[in-house]
């Protein structure tokens, strides 16, 4: 597995970091410790600015 860190694009906040098997999956993930079911319930006002998914070594 990989391991990715998303961060929302306007301020700069790191919204999750973990590991998974590709980018769409991090965004899943972060989504679902979130409450949600998946990344396209993510709400409008989080959407906004963008979403930066980056992979990070380690």
């Amino acid at each position: 597995m990989k391991v990715f860190q998303i961060r929302h694009e306007v301020t700069g906040a790191i919204l999750s970091t973990g590991s998974a098997p590709d980018p769409l999956a991090a965004l899943d993930a972060m989504a679902h410790e979130a409450g949600y079911y998946d990344h396209s319930d993510i709400p409008d006002h989080l959407r906004a600015g963008g979403l930066a998914i980056e992979e990070i070594r380690v």
